[in-house]
């Protein structure tokens, strides 16, 4: 496994009352989240038609679960990993205006998944997309929409915590935001994931700004796929990058847990420099790019927030098998039981 399993560990809530909890963080949050962004929630697929360029592509290296329909002539569909570029369609479809957007439960298959107590074959998230202004692609409004999603989760974090007053209030009462190159700078002999884990340690709360340029030593702080966030466009200080994620301290697990990634979607210009960064410009023949460097999609930010992942991280939970039902090895199995972990 990745990460180690916790020396001491008792689940403060039983399995009932986890079931129950739960069902109140996905009422409650979902709640809070479109009205501090001001979106409506809509139905989402669960898979669309390949070839398309409308699934994401997460790092780009992740092959989608796909099957042929026969009620299609065998035309192959494959299982989202998330909705990123389809909730852009939706916004245009819908007739979103600006200030406005869209939520929805996504559910997807990532069987790709390297499983350890934070990742799993099944996702799901509250997959999200507000319609924006071209004056409102830059750091400032980032990190404005960035304090309304935090601002919910401490929202929630008290209303769980006087539900159930065992479970700790730990968030601060601010997120903090470093760059990407700021991260590395600081601390160069260490890993993305070691960065991330002294950052998070030190903050409690942070969101990590530019997840996709290379940084000052020829690397990118981690994977990004090319048509969705716009981690290229120029910020000042020889920064670039309008999107990134938010990553709290996991007391429990003892090291940085990512709850969500999102930000200021591609333009036209974002979307040409960054296909050809990645060698991808024969994406540009594809149904989603062709609309987006045709201007028929909506200038936009978006992202996800993990469902079982802020679940985890609420009830204080290790493993995020006491969330969600899921597959996993035997030796997996074998010594959550020896550690007290019960996995649904």
């Amino acid at each position: 496994m990745r990460y180690s399993l916790p020396a001491a560990y008792e689940s403060l809530l039983g399995v009932k009352e986890t079931e129950r909890a739960i069902k109140e963080i996905k009422d409650f949050f979902q709640l809070s989240l479109a009205t501090e962004l001001n979106l409506t929630r809509v139905t989402a697929p669960l898979f669309v038609l390949s070839g398309l360029g409308i699934n994401d592509d997460l790092n780009g290296i992740e092959r989608p679960v796909s099957f042929p329909v026969k009620a299609m002539d065998g035309a192959r569909a494959e299982i989202v990993h998330s909705l990123a570029k389809w909730k852009r369609l939706a916004l245009a479809e819908y007739g979103f205006k600006r200030g406005f957007g869209l939520y929805t439960d996504m559910n997807a298959i990532r069987a790709d998944e390297d499983l350890d107590p934070i990742h799993s074959l099944y996702v799901d998230q509250w997959d999200w997309e507000r319609v924006i202004g071209a004056a409102d692609r830059n750091l400032d409004f980032l990190k404005l929409v960035v304090r309304k999603i935090y601002s919910s989760f401490k929202r929630l974090e008290f209303r769980m915590h006087d539900l159930y007053p065992a479970l700790p209030l730990e968030l601060p009462e601010e997120i903090t935001f470093v760059h990407a190159e700021d991260a590395q700078a600081r601390y160069p002999a260490l890993s993305p994931k070691e960065r991330e884990n002294a950052l998070a340690e030190e903050y409690g709360a942070f969101f990590l700004i530019g997840i996709g340029w290379d940084l000052a030593d020829g690397k990118p702080h981690d994977g990004r796929a090319a048509d969705y966030d716009d981690w290229s466009t120029p910020t000042g200080a020889g920064r670039r990058g309008l999107n990134g994620d938010i990553i709290v301290w996991n007391s429990v697990l003892r090291q940085a847990f990512e709850v969500s990634s999102m930000g200021i979607r591609v333009d036209k210009a974002a979307l040409e420099l960054q296909l050809a960064k990645k060698g991808q410009e024969a994406r540009k023949e594809l149904y989603f790019h062709k609309r987006l460097l045709q201007g028929n999609l909506p200038l936009c930010i978006g992202g996800g927030i993990g469902q079982s992942r802020l679940c985890m991280y609420i009830l204080r939970k290790a493993h995020i098998g006491e969330i969600q039902v899921g597959l996993w090895p035997e030796e997996m199995r074998t010594e959550c039981k020896k550690a007290g972990i019960n996995l649904l």
